[in-house]
């Protein structure tokens, strides 16, 4: 359980990295706008799955 939290924060974190070095590489205002949807899109699944209540 604990393992599958530590892996998914490090997935996160990569793909952060990822989308951090493509922005700044491109530099455009418009892609830095749907990295930072996309990045809290996913830090909200990763956040809402992590925490979630289990029955």
């Amino acid at each position: 359980m604990m393992l599958d939290r530590i892996f998914a924060l490090l997935a996160y974190a990569a793909f952060l990295g990822f989308i951090g070095i493509v922005v700044m590489k491109v530099g455009r205002i418009d892609l830095a706008v749907a990295a930072a949807i996309g990045a809290a899109l996913a830090g909200y699944d990763i956040w809402s799955q992590m925490f979630a209540r289990r029955r």
